[in-house]
């Protein structure tokens, strides 16, 4: 069946533009088609320095013919009803179709040209084209992100004839700007366009273009025994730089490798955008980097390594400049003071009151991961003063690190400089968790002030918009729970930094810092109504624990995000998260353990049982309350399955209850699965609802105490399976 080929050519697209750019167009495209009625067997789209090309195959050479019924009011309707309806349909009363007691219009419309809808099609894609930024040239109103050249729109091997503002479409393309012949290149098929692209030096998919720059730079790096440092990022950005990716290896001058790798290649990357490189034999960075051009150089790419080592070496002294500056003594002292004058966010304050709080929240947190309190708050309160600094400034990427290495520069304590270093990670899924217990401290402590400051003012994520990064700061605490053990009381914690940050957005601060809310609750025996009742904060408790349970429930949203990518069911945190339990390392193993237990014969069964008997309490429950105690035994005409249920389930209930105490969660499922034969055996032979009251009201007691054991497990109503 014929195919549809469209380039766009225009001047340079940005790289970062270029792969939502190749979605948008596929996606526009081929919805447009398909409101046509037209189908397809494949699309894809492809993007470069200098064009957007779409490949739609196995589209018909025309529409179908379609009828489309539209329903209409009522034949009792008021005549100005259906008078409207009429119109809107462009049919006469007699046309109608009468089913029902509803009037049916049938709207007939003919198949067309396939060409006439790709046409259509363009047009209006080019026209609605959701550019981050675009601009228009010249005197036209077409907007787009850079000036377009030509579109080339072939149909079966025909041009499919349009214009848009002046812009004729046509057969024919461009090649490479420098190395190209410069002549249009005719074009019969995607097949003839890809191979006369290529011979013009030009390579047509990103993936291929990725593919060239990293083979060919290993090769150019392996040849001098050295090894290429490899970055997705930079890959992806300099692909969508150079329509014919040639990798150069160059030299810098080995005087700059005092200066801290991440800062080399920082440089190298986001002013320069090149590859760093590593000498195996020294494990560490080597005086090269390799230089991605967009032609083939005739002397083999020295002199393109020479002008691009001055380019680097202009931007290193820079950085040299920078890292000399701030090593200077006293400037720690210097960019604290300066912290005070930076506001954070209007309402939540400057930097020094965010260091404040991270700072008490760390010592706070210290005990509950094995780190020294005064340890964590001395990391704590250095963690944000090297934005201040000069070599921050220029390069934000490297906050923490910077401060990280000025103080090891002036001879703090390596366990303070690394938590300072590492205390933003893990900032992604790929990102290593820290594990040295100051720098697990203090990296709860930031993400977890971020939290609750931005949920205490309301700026909290919705739908897909999260402009304080939330999202990224609750799942990293949860990495570093879950990957480190942290036991931490989650719920409680929040509570209390929640108070401290009401408290200083308070027009009167209620105590000293020395008397922050962690010490008030500990006065009060960890009791959290007991403390703000002794604070005089009685009034604003149920706000506190609704703010509370909104950060508790976020996180287990993103709990539930980071167990699904693993494999796990959200249901069952639901089913686990429903028992009050902030535990997140204890959540996670009663998740497991439930899901191990819910695979078996046993657990399936003994869910179905479970979900039975809640069923019948919660009938019985809207007649009125249920009986309370718990089921006799030796009743007179007692069936034999309801004695041999009602002894399962009390010996059950202290084998679970001693396995939960120890946090043996295996145990307490294998405890469950013994009221599997009792519970089936229960239902197939008695009649709960049994005309003796006595009779009804003890069953009824039976089958409370079985859902209230299974309960202090998981709640298993919440399970969906």
């Amino acid at each position: 069946m014929p195919q549809l080929l469209l380039e766009i050519f225009s001047e340079e697209i940005p790289a970062r533009m270029q792969a939502g750019a190749a979605r948008d167009l596929e996606r526009m495209v081929g919805d447009r088609l398909k409101a046509a009625g037209l189908t397809w067997e494949t699309i894809r789209a492809y993007a470069g320095p200098r064009r957007l090309t779409l490949l739609v195959e196995g589209l018909p050479t025309a529409t179908p013919d379609r009828d489309e019924e539209l329903k209409g009011p009522k034949t009792s309707a008021p005549e100005q009803a259906l008078e409207g309806f009429l119109r809107k349909t462009g049919l006469s009363r007699d046309q109608l179709v009468e089913r029902d007691g509803v009037f049916f219009a049938i709207l007939s419309s003919k198949g067309r040209q396939t060409t006439e809808a790709i046409a259509e099609t363009v047009d209006q894609t080019i026209r609605a084209f959701p550019w981050p930024k675009s601009m228009r040239w010249g005197d036209g109103t077409l907007r787009w992100v850079r000036p377009i050249k030509r579109i080339l729109c072939l149909f079966d091997g025909q041009v499919v004839p349009f214009d848009i503002d002046g812009i004729v479409s046509g057969d024919a393309t461009e090649g490479h700007r420098f190395l190209g012949t410069g002549r249009p290149l005719k074009i019969r098929n995607f097949n003839d366009y890809r191979q006369q692209l290529e011979a013009d030096f030009v390579m047509l998919d990103a993936a291929d273009r990725r593919r060239r720059i990293l083979d060919q730079a290993r090769a150019v790096c392996a040849a001098r025994g050295l090894e290429l440092v490899e970055d997705e990022g930079l890959l992806d950005e300099v692909a969508g730089l150079a329509e014919w990716p040639t990798p150069i290896l160059g030299e810098m001058d080995p005087s700059f490798l005092d200066l801290p790798p991440e800062v080399i290649r920082l440089s190298m990357k986001v002013h320069q955008k090149y590859f760093a490189v590593r000498d195996p034999a020294v494990a560490g960075l080597a005086p090269n980097f390799v230089v991605v051009a967009n032609v083939e150089a005739t002397d083999g790419g020295q002199a393109l390594a020479a002008g691009n080592s001055r380019v680097l070496s202009a931007r290193l002294n820079d950085a040299r400049f920078f890292w000399d500056e701030d090593r200077k003594a006293g400037n720690f002292e210097t960019w604290l003071e300066k912290l005070k004058g930076v506001t954070f966010h209007a309402r939540l304050g400057t930097l020094a009151d965010r260091v404040d709080r991270i700072a008490v929240l760390a010592r706070e947190i210290a005990p509950m991961v094995g780190a020294d309190p005064a340890a964590a708050e001395l990391a704590a309160r250095y963690v944000k003063a090297d934005l201040a600094s000069g070599m921050v400034g220029e390069f934000p990427e490297l906050q923490g690190i910077m401060g990280g290495y000025y103080l090891r520069a002036a001879g703090e304590d390596a366990a303070i400089a690394d938590a300072v270093r590492d205390h933003y990670r893990p900032q992604g899924p790929a990102d290593t968790v820290p594990s040295a217990p100051v720098t697990v401290a203090v990296a709860l402590a930031d993400k977890l002030d971020t939290l609750v400051g931005f949920f205490a003012i309301d700026e909290k994520p919705t739908g897909s918009k999260d402009p304080y990064a939330l999202r990224r700061a609750a799942l990293g605490m949860i990495r570093l729970i879950l990957e480190n053990q942290v036991r931490l009381p989650l719920r409680r914690l929040a509570f209390m930094h929640l108070w401290l940050v009401t408290e200083r957005l308070a027009e009167e601060p209620m105590r000293a810092l020395e008397k922050v809310p962690y010490a008030l609750v500990r006065e009060a025996g960890g009791d959290l109504e007991a403390a703000a009742s002794e604070a005089g904060w009685e009034n604003k408790i149920d706000a506190m624990f609704h703010g509370t349970t909104d950060i508790a429930a976020f996180f287990v949203e993103r709990l539930k995000v980071l167990l699904r990518d693993s494999g796990h069911r959200h249901d069952l945190v639901d089913a686990v998260f429903a028992l009050g339990d902030d535990d997140l390392v204890r959540i996670l193993a009663r998740v497991d353990a439930l899901s191990t237990f819910l695979a078996t014969e046993d657990g399936a069964n003994l869910l179905a049982g479970y979900k039975r008997a809640s069923n019948i309490l919660k009938a019985e429950e809207k007649k009125g309350p249920l009986p309370e105690g718990a089921a006799e035994v030796g009743l007179p005409g007692q069936p034999e399955e309801e004695v041999v249920l009602a002894m399962a389930v009390s010996a059950v209930a202290t084998e679970v209850d001693a396995a939960l105490e120890a946090e043996d969660f295996e145990a307490a499922m294998t405890a469950l699965s013994r009221l599997r034969g009792p519970v089936d055996a229960f239902f197939e032979a008695v009649l709960v609802n049994s005309d003796v009251p006595a009779e009804r009201e003890n069953r009824l007691k039976l089958l409370a105490q079985v859902r209230a054991v299974m309960g202090r497990v998981a709640d298993f109503g919440q399970v969906t399976g």
